[in-house]
């Protein structure tokens, strides 16, 4: 029987965190989704990815969880790979990924100039590794090349430097597919002096359908790599590192000393699971939407930066007079509002046709008004030049 004392706490304590509304903010939420350009990481689980999730195991997945074991299996099963590991994000995937197969630093990692695990891990392969990190532009301006690795690592018994240890390659990279007989080349000449080969495949499923090369052909060059649920398949939270069984054992190791163990994950787990089977066939779709977008900007005057190889474009309106702000604000100014972040475009499985017309639309009547105004393209401006780093404009997404 609850004493009167511990009512009042238990008072104090309770929490209802569905507000009479939440169905309907859902349902907006769901709605600017689909006109989000800003990322894919903003895709949301539908109601039948949440029903199928209930349904999963109950177990503690620092001891053992049932269906987050088998995600794992499976993963690794069609990777080529012998063990896969849960993870709460890909930079925890890629952080534990590196750490595991690092042992002990000065040691250096070779990596383009753009990767994620160098440019947007808040500097984890310094913090968590010890390791330096040497950042190679391409010469081809699109991916690393065998000559740009070879041109970079350091194999030396020289006490000046720090040896390579870890190739690191992101697939794709920036929307971009490194082609499959380069990645070949680079793991068979880092393999052949002793430097191991990671991959950051947050992205992989979009290569594997746009080359229909199987996800073990993929990732067969590599030691070890990181797969993202939660980007484009759709699933709410998760990525899974794949390697060895011994790797992952060592790398489960890792998992909880950085306080990444988790108790019941199986319901995030079936919701990999769902988005496996249910969005992965859709990644055509959205290849073939974004080459739409692409297409249409290109139409009206846009420099495209960087190509739609698969869900992202980067382009550039100034060739038609209009800047990013000017894009953003009338996008944000419609009856039902485009999210717009600068120069990238990210089209995802919820992006709406709707959504893609609308963003034309909005790109088309400023050019057309710049022209009106007596705005004339510059002779010489540099069309498709490709560039590094893409600019962002902070979103209105508090309408």
């Amino acid at each position: 029987m609850a004493t009167a004392a511990f009512s009042s706490i238990a008072d104090t304590v309770k929490f209802d965190i569905l507000s009479e509304t939440h169905a309907l903010e859902n349902a907006k939420k769901r709605k600017e989704i689909a006109r989000t350009f800003i990322s894919d990481t903003v895709t949301v689980p539908t109601e039948d990815m949440y029903a199928y999730a209930t349904l999963a195991t109950l177990g503690d997945d620092v001891y053992f969880e049932p269906s987050s074991a088998a995600l794992e299996a499976h993963i690794a099963k069609i990777t080529g790979k012998e063990a896969g590991l849960y993870l709460p994000s890909g930079t925890a995937s890629n952080q534990i990924g590196l750490r595991t197969h690092l042992k002990q630093p000065p040691y250096s990692i070779i990596c383009d100039h753009r990767a994620h695990i160098h440019k947007y891990e808040a500097g984890g392969a310094a913090f968590h590794s010890g390791a330096a990190v040497i950042p190679v532009i391409p010469s081809n301006k699109h991916h690393l090349t065998l000559q740009d690795v070879k041109d970079n690592i350091i194999i030396s018994d020289d006490g000046h430097f720090a040896p390579t240890e870890i190739v690191a390659l992101e697939n794709t990279l920036n929307g971009t597919i490194i082609p499959q007989e380069e990645v070949i080349a680079i793991s068979e000449y880092a393999h052949s002096v002793g430097v191991k080969m990671h991959l950051d495949g947050a992205r992989i499923w979009h290569v594997a359908a746009e080359t229909e090369m199987p996800l073990s052909e993929l990732c067969a060059p590599f030691d070890s790599v990181s797969l993202c649920l939660s980007k484009g398949l759709g699933a709410p939270v998760g990525s899974v590192l794949v390697g060895t069984k011994e790797f992952i054992a060592k790398a489960r190791r890792f998992r909880k000393l950085f306080g990444g163990g988790m108790r019941q994950t199986g319901i995030l787990a079936a919701a990999g699971a769902y988005a496996l089977t249910h969005n992965f066939p859709q990644l055509p779709r959205v290849h073939a939407l974004a080459r739409r977008l692409e297409a249409g900007l290109e139409e009206i005057g846009c420099a495209i930066l960087s190509r739609a190889e698969t869900c992202m474009i980067f382009y550039d309106p100034t060739p038609i007079g209009v800047t990013f702000d000017e894009i953003g604000n009338r996008g944000s100014a419609l009856p039902e509002p485009l999210f717009l972040g600068g120069s990238r475009l990210v089209v995802h499985i919820q992006t709406s046709e709707a959504a893609v017309d609308d963003l034309l639309g909005v790109v088309r009547v400023l050019a057309e008004e710049k022209r009106a105004a007596g705005f004339v393209k510059p002779e010489g401006q540099a069309e498709s030049a490709f560039k590094d780093v893409y600019v962002r404009r902070v979103p209105k997404i508090d309408k």
